[in-house]
């Protein structure tokens, strides 16, 4: 069972400003983010913001691919030529779908996990600390301003679809952020019951 857990806070205990960010952010649909997009500047600002994660060994274990532009409809479109290759032609449905991805949002990131052996830090790790760049990236949007939705659908997972955005090798997609204006303000959902969540250890 889940419930809204939203925190009762007295006027002596108000949070932070930065508190409030994430007590209260909250995922846009990237069907309505708009333009603008973050500039470069800005872009530029929330991608160091991403990249300061713990990072055992200081491996850096991932790395960023920017979709904008035309690009976006592009990688679309490559998307339902690799589709059609293996399934022959699409309908006029599915192939809207697949081709209208990444033009949802006006910019796409897709975060990359460099994951590899290494003789002391674990994979596991290595790949916690790039889903903590998705998170962070998807705050810092909010931070400035700006909102976003982390996916991955079935591009993350296909190493075909992967490989056309040069994800090569044992890299993975640990998500795709889509970025931009917000239209509206969604409601909340259901939060987890902190109480059948937490327990204390006493060693009892």
């Amino acid at each position: 069972m889940t419930a809204d857990l939203s925190p009762t806070l007295s006027s002596e205990a108000l949070p932070s400003p930065m508190l409030q960010l994430l007590l209260t952010r909250r995922s846009h649909l990237a069907l309505t983010l708009a333009e603008p997009a973050p500039s470069d500047e800005t872009l530029r600002l929330l991608l160091t913001a991403a990249a300061r994660v713990p990072d055992h060994g200081k491996l850096a274990p991932w790395r960023f691919i920017v979709l904008r532009g035309a690009a976006r409809q592009t990688y679309g479109d490559r998307l339902v030529a690799l589709l059609e290759a293996r399934e022959g032609p699409l309908s006029d449905e599915r192939k809207a779908q697949e081709a209208g991805r990444f033009v949802r949002a006006p910019l796409v990131v897709a975060v990359v996990s460099c994951a590899a052996e290494h003789p002391k830090i674990p994979l596991w790790e290595q790949e916690l600390s790039a889903g903590a760049v998705c998170m962070n990236l998807l705050t810092a949007t909010h931070a400035a301003g700006f909102a976003g939705q982390w996916l991955s659908e079935w591009m993350a997972f296909d190493d075909e679809a992967a490989a056309l955005l040069g994800v090569e090798g044992t890299e993975r997609i640990a998500g795709f952020i889509h970025i931009g204006s917000p239209t509206h303000t969604p409601a909340d959902r259901a939060r987890p019951d902190l109480d059948s969540l937490i327990t204390e250890w006493t060693g009892a």
